[in-house]
């Protein structure tokens, strides 16, 4: 075994007692949404430059254990696509982790074509990854050997790995590209959704040209399998496709042995638990007109499609950021996003302070193709004009 389970607040103990005493350490959570209704942290794996550790959260108290050092500037944290584990973190247990090194925005800030944690092992350490467990139920209890040594892989080798990618950003100038897409990373991943929570229907494909009763009684189906895959503790599509509940709206079957032969319905869950369904299904046929809930209207409050001298000083501003990212041997959405190049061109900047005030606009962007971004602005606009 290469790894120590962390299993009792005794092995936690000693694990925090390590922890204070590193400036960095490797990180990588587990998460159960491919199997579960939520989408819960299981497991959370800490490589030290001497051990790795697996930790159960089901039976350690995680906030006592990680808080200190996880909202620690001065401790590094390397991660590698810490995005979503950011957001887990901060919804499950109010932590916003700080002092992040991140290898995938390292790969990214170097132009590296495959930035998944596999290949950058492979092609910098030599180290292959087995891709067994990328879709198991880390929820399940308890866990066999090989699947924590899985896990254990993941952060195994981080630390080795960040230094390598800290020397070539080191080389190539960009160290302050990475940390700043670090510091930009830990400030926006967070767990709390804002705004509305979205309607169902909008996540099925076609939903949107069926009828208001349609739509009525696909907001039901889908309603219904929600019920259920809480219930079971179940993702839901899982229980159900939610192509299968699409179907089964189109042909309105009258009865389970109906239901059951709908493309894609799981004739067991027809007969065992069809009866709801329909009973709900069929309360909707029988709804009046102004009874029905139609597939929303889009969200009309923002800007909308901008005036065509928006969109072409924004395609102006594209063939500058494609330029420059082909110099730069870089993606060109990693350099600047579509989005944040019509932010600019709404802006319409008139100095380099003014730029960097854009939402999503970086100092680092700004060095390498602010004035020519300020440029372009001022000819194209004269032009224009």
């Amino acid at each position: 075994m290469t790894y120590i389970h962390v299993q009792d607040e005794s092995a936690a103990r000693a694990l925090a007692g390590e922890l204070a005493g590193l400036s960095r350490f490797a990180l990588d959570l587990e998460a159960a949404g491919f199997h579960r209704y939520t989408d819960r942290f299981c497991l959370v794996q800490i490589s030290t430059p001497s051990d790795t550790y697996i930790v159960d959260p089901m039976e350690v108290d995680c906030d006592a254990l990680l808080r200190g050092p996880l909202e620690d500037r001065s401790v590094e944290k390397v991660m590698h696509g810490s995005d979503y584990d950011l957001r887990l973190l901060d919804r499950d247990l109010d932590i916003r982790l700080k002092g992040l090194f991140d290898t995938q925005i390292a790969a990214q800030m170097l132009g590296v074509d495959s930035i998944g944690l596999a290949a950058l092992l492979e092609s910098r350490l030599g180290v292959t990854l087995s891709k067994k467990y990328q879709r198991a139920d880390w929820a399940k209890r308890p866990l066999p050997n090989d699947m924590l040594e899985y896990a254990a892989s993941d952060t195994r080798y981080l630390l080795e790995l960040a230094d390598q990618m800290l020397e070539e950003l080191r080389e190539a100038g960009r160290v302050a590209w990475a940390e700043e897409e670090a510091r930009a990373l830990e400030e926006h991943a967070t767990g709390n959704e804002d705004g509305e929570e979205e309607d169902p229907v909008t996540r099925v494909k076609g939903a949107q040209k069926l009828s208001p009763r349609r739509v009525t009684a696909l907001r039901e189906a889908l309603d219904w399998r929600d019920g259920l895959a809480q219930a079971r503790d179940r993702a839901p599509f899982r229980v159900v496709n939610k192509n299968a509940l699409l179907e089964a709206v189109m042909e309105e079957p009258r009865d389970a042995h109906a239901l059951a032969d709908v493309k894609g319905f799981p004739k067991g869950l027809a007969h065992h638990e069809g009866e709801e369904l329909l009973r709900r299904l069929d309360r909707v046929a029988g709804l009046d007109d102004g009874e029905l809930e139609p597939y929303p209207e889009p969200d009309r409050s923002g800007r909308g499609r901008p005036p065509p001298e928006v969109e072409e000083m924004t395609g102006h501003l594209k063939d500058v950021r494609n330029r420059t990212a082909g110099e730069l041997g870089m993606d060109r959405g990693t350099l600047m996003s579509n989005a944040v190049l019509e932010e600019i061109a709404w802006a319409d900047p008139g100095d380099l302070a003014a730029l960097r005030r854009v939402d999503g606009v970086r100092d680092w962007t700004v060095e390498v193709m602010g004035e020519e971004l300020l440029e372009t602005l001022l000819e194209k606009g004269a032009v224009r004009g």
